[in-house]
């Protein structure tokens, strides 16, 4: 069956052994529970902690931390297999500290990242990324949560949406605006807020997809922030959550690639089971061609990615276009996965829209994968605007 190509281009013996582990961690502590953990709209705390054990969350911090040095490929990696239990909300939780960690790590003071960073790689701690407001999604220029100076301390006061994590988590990398006077990029800071601060408040979010996930409304009132947790500089936050976006659309742009195939698989061995009229579905060129063209998206997709991916490893190409060609991948990839979920769908049929296949799940989380970390729309503009177009 279709699988992810060996490239040893791209893939080292050692990239091999460590996807041939995560997969082995994925099958047996994830699928197998990934329908129920999907109803029960949560999954167990405990899996953090088996997923440090194997060394998943320490990928890509340095060892001080208790992570491991690694490249964008073992990144890849943990993106596919990840999404192989085909249940989003799982690796969406699991993994969010993939996008709330990296601006702590890189540009923490080092009291902080000693702090925070080792009892996240070790599950202990959850980390989220709180950047989306109520009243604008990836226009983050225009964010409206204040943060102001009062002595030693910032007093923070705003809302943030659609917060992956935010029901659990123990930190958030949260963007604020600290200079009142600016109405731009100009005026924005990270700050690290922790769970437990008085006038934190969180309220559960109910989805279309991504069950398994906790999802928040969070409201910050006069919350008393330490000077110490600004992340960075203040009033130069804007390219710390740029930065990080790029990061986590490569992520999404594998994943994707993952969700798509996993459709795939379940259509062509429903196909060749399946027989109307005295054929299976398999043998009829209309189905065939379905799942030719389901093909087609996902090596193409996953051809941009991984090419993407080299380039960016070994700091070839040049930047704008590098970013544009990220835009292009999240775009390519999500598309493909909403039409292999769609084609699925279709393919199974009834059983296509009952509750438990894995097609009908992916089929209602398409739309947090084409929206979630910059939307269809904002990436074509954001990669024309690079190319000069």
């Amino acid at each position: 069956m279709f699988d992810s190509p060996s490239a040893p281009h791209y893939f080292t013996p050692d990239h091999d052994a460590f996807r041939d582990a995560l997969r082995d961690f994925v099958s047996r502590e994830i699928t197998p529970h990934a329908a129920a953990w999907d109803e029960a709209e949560t999954f167990p705390r405990e899996l953090y902690k088996k997923a440090a054990e194997l060394g998943i969350l320490g990928v890509g911090y340095p060892e001080e931390y208790g992570g491991t040095p690694a490249d964008i490929f073992y990144h890849l990696i943990v993106s596919e297999e990840m999404g192989r239990c085909g249940v989003g909300g799982v690796a969406a939780s699991l993994l969010s500290h993939t996008i709330g960690l990296p601006p702590v790590a890189a540009h923490g003071s080092a009291e902080m990242k000693q702090r925070v960073i080792p009892p996240v790689l070790r599950g202990e701690k959850i980390a989220a990324l709180a950047v989306t407001e109520p009243s604008g999604g990836s226009d983050v220029a225009a964010l409206k949560t204040t943060a102001v100076r009062d002595g030693d301390h910032y007093v923070v006061n705003g809302e943030k949406v659609f917060i992956t994590s935010g029901m659990r988590a123990d930190y958030f990398t949260v963007a604020v605006r600290t200079d009142p006077n600016s109405k731009g990029p100009a005026g924005i800071s990270a700050l690290l807020l922790e769970g437990d601060m008085p006038g934190i408040s969180r309220t559960k979010l109910d989805k279309m997809g991504w069950w398994a996930s906790d999802t928040a409304h969070l409201r910050f009132e006069n919350v008393r922030v330490p000077v110490a947790n600004l992340i960075g500089t203040e009033n130069a936050g804007f390219k710390v959550f740029m930065n990080n976006f790029n990061s986590e659309r490569l992520g999404m742009s594998a994943q994707a690639c993952v969700y798509a195939q996993v459709c795939l698989e379940e259509a062509l061995d429903w196909a060749r089971q399946r027989k109307t009229f005295g054929m299976s579905l398999s043998e009829r060129q209309v189905i065939r061609h379905k799942l030719m063209d389901m093909y087609a998206r996902i090596d193409a997709a996953r051809s941009l990615i991984y090419d993407l991916s080299w380039r960016l490893h070994h700091k070839v190409g040049d930047p704008g276009q590098l970013v544009a060609r990220t835009c292009m991948a999240k775009v390519l990839s999500t598309q493909a996965m909403q039409y292999c979920a769609d084609q699925a769908v279709q393919i199974l049929g009834g059983m296509g829209f009952m509750r438990g296949t894995r097609s009908e799940r992916i089929y209602r989380e398409v739309k947090v994968m084409m929206i979630g970390g910059g939307s269809e729309e904002i990436m074509k503009d954001l990669g024309a605007r690079q190319l000069g177009i």
